[in-house]
């Protein structure tokens, strides 16, 4: 029994952490802590501030989906800026918690964190008899040919409204993500080896 707990306080120490700076919003100038770990990186600043500007007066009132959200930042500025609804997907069990941590630090009563894998998740749903999402973000990790089968899936489930936004940040060599056809792109800008997209549903 003696011997169980110092390993664990070790683990703790071992796990990096940063934080992030909400931008705008109720908000505004909040840190919020994650992990730091191999492969998430949250949405820069920059960009989060450009992808804002192009989505200021959709977020108000709106139910979003946060898909590979990782540390959480574009959910929890939408959050901030005044969604309605937020879906975090994190498969991962330690970084799921830490965005419980922040939910809770907030109190936000509007958030909801579920800890599972994107494709599993949304190959559970049940066609026409789920919720449907004004704003998806899709941020899966690079090179992983995630985009093109989670786009399918939003259709297929039927979960996007009929305006709805989705916006996808991939890696800059990917020049056109496979993405359905009555999606238009609305904006899109690269920032170093980041270029992010807006499109908008037909």
């Amino acid at each position: 029994m003696g011997h169980k707990n110092p390993p664990r306080r070790k683990q703790d120490k071992s796990t990096p952490r940063s934080q992030l700076r909400i931008i705008a919003g109720e908000w505004r100038g909040r840190k919020l802590e994650f992990l730091a770990t191999d492969g998430l990186r949250p949405t820069p600043d920059r960009v989060r501030e450009t992808l804002f500007n192009w989505i200021q007066t959709i977020v108000p009132g709106a139910q979003c989906l946060d898909m590979f959200s990782g540390s959480g930042a574009l959910g929890f500025e939408a959050l901030s800026r005044g969604a309605e609804r937020m879906t975090f997907i994190e498969r991962d069990a330690a970084a799921a918690r830490q965005l419980n941590a922040n939910l809770q630090n907030l109190k936000a009563q509007n958030g909801e964190i579920i800890q599972t894998d994107v494709l599993a998740w949304l190959e559970a749903r049940q066609q026409d008899q789920e919720s449907k999402y004004d704003l998806v973000f899709l941020d899966p990790p690079f090179r992983q040919n995630l985009i093109a089968p989670c786009c399918a899936l939003l259709e297929s489930k039927n979960l996007l409204r009929d305006n709805a936004y989705i916006y996808i940040e991939t890696e800059s060599e990917l020049a056109n993500p496979d993405v359905p056809p009555h999606w238009q792109e609305y904006r899109n800008k690269t920032a170093g080896q980041v270029t992010y997209r807006l499109y908008k549903r037909a």
